[in-house]
């Protein structure tokens, strides 16, 4: 494969990796979070990670103590019997491991306590993340999802927070636990031997300077595989979708090439971040191992040297009152066990740095979506059920069949009701989708109330843009757009866009019953509503012969049904949610001639009463419209129904004859 191929097609680049390894930001957020979510909990943990971690450093303490008392039956033996001397250290000694068993009781309880408190706290809190993500995802425009692949998406709830689970459950308590046990052991040692203390912390000196290397390098390419991994689930999902048009022109090399290029990014990263991680504990292990011969070399040259070089400990204040005086056999001992659980406990949280880098790579994902800019609404005027009383607009909580627009207004703290009628305006519309490459120039034009409005140009042409202002998925660069004679960013987007109804060419149906799918055009249709909305848009006959009817479950986006099928379902859901105004985007382009007539006589009676903005490719699907809309590079070049246009032998004339063609 050469050098060309491998590279990532650039659909899949993105911006290179994090400059920083480990934001500590990330960390105090998550932190917040976690306290903020389970803060007795957490407590409770923290109370138990601390006593597990007194209770492991006990051992090595009594170990001093068993080891002094065998050198004092040692000494009694000298002058006295041995059974004098099992006499009198015996007792102390049973006594010592009674309590050092006592101890290992507690440290087992709390430690089965943590370890269920931990799944408590990690599950619940990567459900309360899944829930934040979601939630915000519901408030991001739709420039977010078309800028994004649903893959990469997907990853934000898959790798991305199983890499917070690693953290929370193992990471983050093993860095406190290490935290505690270094700090105790810390005072234990200094009060035995300052000496030791010194060698220890050279040692440990070391370690810190190859896991700021060794680990650093680690967190770099672990945050990258991250990044990586979104790219590898963005374009397998892109690839999953098209598989059909990746086989129709015989696309299967070029993809596997392009696909080759994201996972050898993915392959270097993950190489890179586990040859630096598992070459991690080996290092640190052997630091640990040398250290511990060092410690008992120069454990046994200050005991050898019979005080000449001296031990510095405050155990030597408190029991002989000297800061300096030889070193005890007993204190080597249990020092030896408390160095090598020292250098553990450094190498426990170094460990640690993996999951961490990983963590923050994908805290700062899941961050990055939860801080993203909110779709911004700042309407005011809502939409309300209404009904008429002694001449006069009264709003009511019960469906009458009628709306009104409720606009409040701040100058005198009136509220007037403008009933939904259905008329659009747009008033020199300019739009850009990117700065500086403008798509719709200087645009105006009006739908009255009833009116059907078509748009015909080649693809690109704008059409679809102006249905996406309509109902605010985008915001118009200039000019103006009023709905029933209010400026639509006056109207709060949620009502505005409850007040439309739009099918679109590609369907999307959802995991469900077919009822359930017809009903999401208005959740609290009854059965009767939805299987007339299915009448009226000519779905009823096929989906009666469905095995289970209208209540046969459709999943993987109605994999079991034709495209045309689909759509139908598309238009009857649009159907029940009976809105005064309807956008249609290429609704009946996969549907059969046949079965387009038969969808024709619903959609016209479905648009009748109702201001409809149709797009379509067939001319002969707008013939009836009442205007016709010809775009070309986002300007309007002609306008006037049918016969008029076909008069004016113009462009559209040409097309309709087929002089042009759409492309």
């Amino acid at each position: 494969m050469s050098k060309k191929e491998k590279m990532p097609p650039d659909f899949m680049k993105a911006g290179g990796p994090p400059k920083r390894n480990i934001d500590p930001k990330i960390i105090v957020r998550l932190i917040k979070l976690l306290l903020t979510d389970y803060p007795g909990k957490i407590i409770a943990v923290l109370c138990c990670l601390i006593i597990t971690a007194v209770v492991g450093v006990m051992p090595a303490v009594y170990i001093e103590n068993i080891t002094s008392l065998i050198v004092e039956g040692l000494e009694i033996a000298k002058t006295s019997t041995a059974a004098v001397a099992w006499e009198t250290v015996s007792p102390k000694v049973f006594q010592a491991l009674i309590t050092m068993i006592c101890f290992y009781l507690v440290g087992l309880l709390s430690s089965a306590t943590q370890a269920q408190l931990g799944a408590i706290i990690t599950q619940g809190f990567l459900d309360k993340m899944r829930k934040r993500m979601f939630e915000k995802m519901q408030d991001l425009p739709v420039k977010f999802f078309d800028e994004n692949t649903h893959g990469d998406i997907m990853s934000y709830y898959t790798n991305d927070i199983d890499t917070l689970r690693q953290l929370i459950s193992q990471g983050i308590p093993s860095i406190l636990s290490a935290a505690v046990t270094l700090i105790f052991l810390v005072c234990v040692m200094i009060y035995f031997s300052v000496s030791l203390m010194v060698v220890v912390i050279v040692g440990v000196f070391a370690m810190f300077k190859v896991t700021k290397f060794v680990g650093g390098n680690s967190a770099k390419y672990f945050m990258r595989q991250q990044q990586a991994v979104g790219k590898v689930e963005g374009f397998v999902e892109e690839m999953m979708n098209g598989q059909k048009v990746v086989k129709v022109f015989c696309h299967e090399d070029a993809a596997k090439n392009d696909f080759d290029a994201v996972n050898e990014e993915l392959f270097r990263n993950v190489e890179k971040a586990n040859t630096f991680g598992n070459i991690f504990g080996p290092i640190m292990n052997n630091i640990g191992n040398i250290l511990y011969v060092i410690t008992a070399f120069v454990g046994g040259l200050l005991i050898t040297s019979n005080g000449v070089i001296p031990n510095i400990s405050l155990e030597n204040i408190i029991t002989q009152g000297s800061l300096f005086a030889p070193l005890a056999i007993s204190v080597v001992a249990s020092y030896l066990g408390m160095t090598k659980q020292f250098t553990g406990s450094v190498n426990q949280a170094s460990q640690q740095i993996n999951s961490i880098a990983m963590a923050m790579a994908g805290a700062g994902r899941i961050f990055s979506l939860i801080d993203r800019e909110k779709e911004t609404d700042d309407g005011y005027v809502t939409l309300v059920n209404v009904r008429e009383e002694n001449g006069e607009i009264v709003e009511c909580e019960e469906r009458t069949g009628h709306w009104a627009w409720k606009h409040p207004h701040s100058a005198d703290g009136s509220i007037t009701y403008t009933p939904l009628r259905g008329d659009v305006v747009l008033n020199e519309v300019d739009f850009e989708y990117e700065e500086g490459k403008p798509v719709l120039h200087d645009v105006s034009l009006y739908a009255k109330p009833g009116q059907k409005v078509a748009f015909v140009g080649a693809t690109g042409a704008g059409k679809t843009t102006i249905t996406n202002l309509i109902n605010r998925f985008y915001d118009i660069a200039d000019g103006k757009i009023r709905y029933d004679g209010i400026n639509i960013n006056k109207i709060k987007k949620a009502d505005l866009r409850r007040s439309l109804g739009i099918v679109l060419q590609d369907t999307n149906l959802f995991t469900g019953t077919v009822m359930d799918n017809i009903r999401y055009g208005k959740l609290d249709a009854t059965d009767e509503e939805c299987i007339k909305a299915a009448k009226l848009a000519n779905a009823h006959d096929f989906i009666i012969r469905l095995p289970e009817g209208y209540n046969t479950e459709l999943t993987s986006n109605g994999a079991n049904l034709s495209q045309g099928q689909r759509q139908l379902l598309s238009i009857a859901r649009a159907a029940v949610a009976d809105p005064p105004v309807m956008i249609l985007d290429e609704a009946t382009s996969s549907i059969d001639t046949r079965t387009e007539l038969l969808v024709q006589q619903g959609m016209d009676a479905l648009m009748k009463g109702r201001t409809v903005f149709v797009i379509a490719h067939r001319l002969s699907t707008v013939r009836n419209s009442d205007a016709i809309m010809v775009l070309d590079h986002g300007r309007i070049i002609e306008r006037g129904d049918h016969n008029e246009l076909i008069a004016q032998k113009g462009i559209y004339y040409k097309l309709y004859t087929g002089a042009f063609e759409l492309e």
